[in-house]
């Protein structure tokens, strides 16, 4: 007796019955439940294809069907009406099954006529100014003086026009892309906050850096979506850097490309010795992404890639990472590739050593046709040094580029994107951000 007293005085306080775990839901529970959380983004306004589910939660699969599959069909794809024969909507139906169970839910979509084609009059230049201020790893914007890509104004005079709230609170590496219906954009950014020491070290930042992208959303280029932060790197990578996206008209989705350095899967810690090497992923909403796949690994570090599309070509631009020596010259400068096919891992080489000479360091490049002209021009962020500075070029398979002469670009920029935009898209910018 006295020995059960005791046992009882020494046993630890707890509840007086263990809870009891939850059930797993039988088949008709988990389609049910499977269904009412399923999501399909963009359906109130669909410009683009959509990420319809195949799997749900709750080990259940979906089969989709469309009443209108000529505007939208069950796998997703989206044929827009031709302008001017207005809006359509099209009613969406999920089966969910698991076992010999299934539920029903039906979505509708809401499909907007395409919009008129219309001459690109401007530019619009998104960048950052680096880690030397407190605001400099915010995004800021650029218009150019009329049609002319080398001459620039500063908007919202000079300060930023997207902050960051998440992951690091920095932003670094704007990349804008136009949808190829032209009426969306999607902003892209480095999740990293250099300022003041606060991220650690260079070296420390690739390895426990961010794993995830910072996305926007807009169709006008001045009102944003609110940012989410996206994981797009696996566990293994130790950071994610400069993303960038093309449009893959053979996919039916956008490529988006980083740099990662990517470890050992039996070193968590990230303590190896490893290198920068491009990564890409596929995705058709900026929510839902592919499994990461490597892109471009020549056996040292690379970042930075940039691509343009010309006639049947891609060409990409890189920035060759490694420290420079005598036996790596045109390290720390610009590399020119192109394939016929975006996700290739195997590009040709064009050329090296891109901008050497007239810059004494370059990276982030952003490559984009003229306007009015068959000419091109490469800005090259000559870091530690002027910022970006503009090169042209009237034959992309040559290789060549030349410094532009009289330019001036707005204060300190730094990695970003230049973007060709419409008259109406560069009078609502100015009139949004003009100086006060």
């Amino acid at each position: 007796m006295l020995a059960l007293l005791a046992g009882l005085v020494a046993a630890p306080p707890g509840p007086a019955h263990a809870a009891e775990p939850s059930p797993a839901p039988d088949d008709t529970a988990a389609t049910a439940l499977a269904a009412r959380e399923l999501t399909v983004h963009h359906l109130d306004d669909v410009r683009g294809n959509l990420t319809l589910p195949t799997a749900g939660a709750h080990r259940t699969a979906v089969r989709w069907a469309s009443a209108d599959p000529a505007v939208v069909d069950a796998t997703g794809l989206v044929h827009r009406p031709k302008h001017g024969k207005g809006t359509r909507t099209v009613r969406l139906t999920a089966t969910v099954t698991r076992g010999a169970a299934r539920t029903g839910r039906v979505f509708t979509a809401t499909v907007p006529e395409l919009p008129k084609k219309r001459k690109y009059t401007g530019y619009a230049f998104s960048y950052f100014t680096g880690e030397g201020t407190a605001d400099g790893e915010q995004i800021r914007m650029a218009l150019s003086r009329g049609n002319d890509p080398l001459h620039w104004q500063d908007l919202n005079g000079g300060r930023p026009v997207l902050t960051s709230a998440l992951g690091t609170k920095g932003l670094r590496d704007p990349f804008i892309i136009r949808s190829p219906e032209g009426d969306k954009f999607y902003q892209v950014a480095t999740d990293l906050r250099m300022y003041g020491g606060g991220g650690g070290s260079w070296d420390q930042v690739q390895r426990t850096g961010s794993r995830s992208v910072m996305v926007w959303e807009s169709t006008d280029l001045v009102h944003w979506t609110d940012q989410r932060l996206v994981k797009v790197s696996p566990d293994t990578a130790g950071n994610t850097w400069a993303p960038e996206a093309y449009y893959d008209d053979k996919l039916g989705a956008y490529v988006v490309f980083w740099a990662s350095k990517v470890y050992a899967a039996d070193d968590p810690a990230h303590t190896g010795s490893t290198y920068n090497k491009m990564l890409y992923a596929t995705t058709r909403d900026f929510h839902t992404f592919s499994e990461p796949r490597v892109w471009n690994d020549p056996g040292y570090s690379v970042i930075d890639s940039t691509v343009i599309r010309h006639e049947d070509s891609y060409y990409r631009f890189t920035k060759d990472e490694r420290n420079n020596s005598s036996t790596t010259p045109c390290s720390k400068f610009i590399t020119a590739e192109k394939s016929a096919d975006l996700r290739s891992p195997a590009y040709g080489f064009v050329a090296d050593c891109i901008g050497k000479g007239s810059v004494a360091r370059g990276e982030g490049p952003t490559v984009f046709k003229s306007n009015t002209e068959d000419k091109w021009y490469l800005f090259i962020d000559e870091f530690g040094g002027r910022g970006y500075i503009p090169f042209e070029t009237t034959d992309l398979a040559s290789g060549r580029w030349t410094m532009s002469e009289n330019f001036a670009l707005p204060a300190s920029p730094r990695h970003g994107t230049v973007l060709p935009v419409t008259r109406a898209e560069y009078d609502r910018l100015l009139a949004a951000y003009a100086a006060p």
